[in-house]
């Protein structure tokens, strides 16, 4: 399972992450704090986002 999550939260995370970065350029935040304080909170934001795609995923390639 954590093997999935790592491989889902690749894909998920940089997602989250340039999506956030993109938010705060449209926000009009275009330092450099900014920027990279927008990236780690996606990064973050897609930990429990990637478990939770991982674990849907789980359940069904292997039913119970």
């Amino acid at each position: 399972m954590l093997r999935l999550v790592a491989m889902v939260y690749i894909i998920v995370g940089s997602m989250l992450a340039g999506s956030f970065v993109i938010a705060a350029l449209v926000l009009g935040r275009m330092d450099a704090m900014s920027i990279a304080v927008a990236a780690a909170l996606g990064a973050l934001a897609a930990l429990p986002v990637a478990w939770a795609i991982a674990s849907k995923l789980n359940k069904t390639i292997r039913p119970a």
